[in-house]
């Protein structure tokens, strides 16, 4: 039996992975889920999966050290996906020192202790790969002309949320190219799908629309990202890790390039065609709700990702259009309209007041 580390597991991404690996291979692996549970992490995540024999839980913050070097001595690990990090660049702006902390030390602590555990006289013990989970954030923002962030992109990171993904990335780079450890890089467009903290876009939107809350759009609404959908992310950092070439960057994208804008009126429109004639809510979601605020700071004003190299070496592509994917999104959500009202109870409701009063 294979065993994962999978650090983050609690958090959107890293919760939809470990569906997808016990969906895929049921009890022939063992996946252990480290996490410190911030505000982000949420284990209800994984109710569906929390008593599977193959699971385990500890909670754990990737900065302690001698923490992360215990599980490494408990455990014989053969895989590390690394999910673990800050993310939100509104609270990176704010408190740029626990993105540093947590982003780059925690790293180094994973790497070293994955590199002490794999290593033999003379390389590392057979089948074992890290996997550091990134952004497309860290290549900038692409200008009038520039056609896509390729693998061969120069990093330019404009915030301190991408500046510290970048630095954890070229500790990962450091440690490949000077201890020949066996990782792999991925850096994604954005995603989106269920279980998905309420301060990113398409989940806040969805929820204010649904409260008849103002509908908060940075500048003028037309900055561009291209969106991913969450399993077709899961299934591809599945590929990566199984097929990929050791030492190699691999770029996930969606090709589904859209302004802020184009959601939020997606959004809308979706949500008038899902809820019941007779709902109530129906009569004020509309484009009413937008209110424009303050562009953020060094806000990027494009995105795209070419995911040629990961389908010409792999096979994967993305599968999910996004119009399909936004209709399950907003489904999932409103079917589990208790897990949003518990997750935006408590200290997110004085950060989102603080954030777009």
């Amino acid at each position: 039996m294979r065993t994962y580390l999978v650090t983050g597991g609690a958090g959107f991404i890293g919760s939809n992975y470990i569906h997808y690996m016990f969906e895929k291979y049921g009890q022939d692996i063992h996946i252990i889920n480290v996490d410190d549970l911030t505000y982000a992490g949420n284990l209800e995540n994984l109710k569906a999966i929390e008593n599977n024999e193959g699971y385990t839980f500890i909670k754990a913050d990737i900065r302690n050290k001698d923490a992360i070097l215990e599980i490494f001595q408990k455990y014989e690990i053969d895989r590390v996906v690394h999910f673990a990090a800050e993310s939100h660049v509104d609270r990176s702006i704010r408190n740029p020192e626990v993105f540093v902390s947590t982003n780059v030390l925690g790293t180094l602590n994973l790497l070293t202790a994955a590199k002490t555990a794999w290593e033999i006289e003379d390389g590392y013990k057979a089948d074992k790969r890290y996997l550091q989970v990134s952004t497309d954030e860290v290549y900038g923002s692409l200008e009038e002309g520039d056609t896509y962030f390729y693998e061969t992109t120069p990093l330019d990171p404009h915030s301190p949320y991408s500046a510290s993904k970048a630095s954890a990335d070229m500790l990962v780079k450091a440690y490949m190219d000077t201890f020949q450890f066996p990782a792999n890089i991925t850096r994604c467009s954005n995603n989106y799908g269920p279980y998905q903290f309420p301060e990113k876009l398409i989940p806040l939107m969805i929820n204010n629309c649904l409260k008849g809350e103002k509908l908060p759009v940075y500048g003028d609404g037309k900055n561009v990202r291209d969106w991913l959908y969450v399993a077709d992310h899961a299934k591809a950092i599945d590929m990566v890790m199984e097929q990929g070439r050791l030492f190699e960057v691999y770029n996930i994208g969606g090709h589904n390039e859209k302004q802020n804008l184009e959601i939020i009126s997606l959004i809308l429109e979706t949500l008038q065609e899902l809820l019941p004639e007779d709902d109530i809510r129906k009569a004020h979601i509309n484009e009413g709700l937008i209110h424009y605020v303050a562009d953020r700071k060094g806000h990027d004003r494009r995105y795209a990702i070419a995911p040629d190299k990961i389908k010409s070496e792999i096979g994967w592509e993305p599968e999910t259009c996004f119009k399909d994917g936004i209709r399950l999104t907003i489904k999932w959500y409103l079917e589990n309209s208790e897990w949003m009202e518990r997750v935006t109870n408590g200290d997110y409701q004085s950060y989102y007041k603080e954030m777009y009063r």
